[in-house]
């Protein structure tokens, strides 16, 4: 499917990336599911590993095939919940919570200490920087850690550790002459850009459980990419970055696992584009 500058390819990514040319796309901009939260209603989704382990695996598969298709001055946004390991116990917030589409196989594995990394229980599984060091390890150049605040974090009731209100983004390079416009978002005072960015969600989850805010995607595609540059989201979702990419006069190429999204998509791309013309 196609609405002006944007494809959306509907399939697994560890698959439908590897029929996307080489050095095809400036940069990457994503979210993948975080391990044991939601359930998005494929066989074949990232999330539901039996070990975080196989977790961090599948995702250095997928990105491999994104190093592969990415220009070579091109980079990747990559956005990595965490969680904690536990045994027993459920909740309504938090990294581990209970929430609206997670069904009950999910939470019973999220709720039982995986048997790798030495976790205990309790334990915060640091999979963002997992992730993070496995994909170094694979090629990738990691270049920053930007800690994303957010403003309306999701509340907890635990008493003995701070809430969360955190999450990271890294970027990283596929090589030494990246691509990076610096001048694209600066500090308000004019200063270069900082590595912690306070965001507040978007005023509506656009019919997707886990929306990825449009603030935080508007600034790794300015950082990123150059005008009818090709970004690319291997966990399309609600569209978010094709939708921005497409306002910032980008093309984006969007894979989504779950058909049904592909609906959200379309509706969403298509009264956005009415907005832009003022209907």
């Amino acid at each position: 499917m196609r609405i002006g500058q944007v494809e959306l390819l509907i399939g697994d990514s560890r698959e439908v990336i590897k029929s996307l040319p080489a050095q095809s796309v400036q940069c990457c901009v994503t979210s993948p599911p975080y391990w044991g939260l939601r359930d998005y209603d494929h066989p074949e989704q990232i999330g539901t590993e039996h070990s975080p382990e196989s977790y961090v695996e599948h995702l250095v598969e997928i990105f491999r095939e994104v190093h592969r298709v990415l220009r070579k001055d091109g980079t990747l946004w990559l956005n990595v919940g965490d969680g904690y390991a536990r045994n027993g116990g459920t909740g309504n917030c938090g990294p581990n919570a209970v929430v609206g589409n997670t069904k009950k196989l999910i939470q019973k594995r999220n709720c039982k200490v995986p048997k790798v990394w030495g976790l205990k229980d309790r334990d915060l599984m640091g999979l963002p920087w997992r992730v993070a060091f496995a994909l170094q390890s694979d090629g990738w150049i990691l270049r920053s850690r930007i800690t994303w605040i957010k403003k309306a974090p999701m509340p907890e009731s635990v008493k003995n550790r701070p809430t969360n209100a955190t999450e990271e983004i890294f970027l990283m390079a596929k090589g030494i002459d990246y691509y990076y416009d610096s001048n694209a978002v600066r500090e308000t005072s004019g200063a270069n850009l900082r590595n912690y960015w306070l965001i507040g969600p978007d005023a509506k989850g656009k019919g997707h459980p886990a929306a990825f805010p449009r603030e935080l995607a508007r600034r790794c595609i300015l950082l990123g990419s150059r005008e009818d540059d090709t970004v690319l989201d291997p966990f399309g979702g609600s569209g978010t970055t094709g939708v921005v990419a497409q306002q910032l006069g980008r093309k984006a190429i969007l894979v989504e696992l779950n058909p049904d999204y592909s609906t959200i998509f379309k509706k969403r791309m298509l009264h956005e584009s009415q907005k832009a013309f003022g209907f």
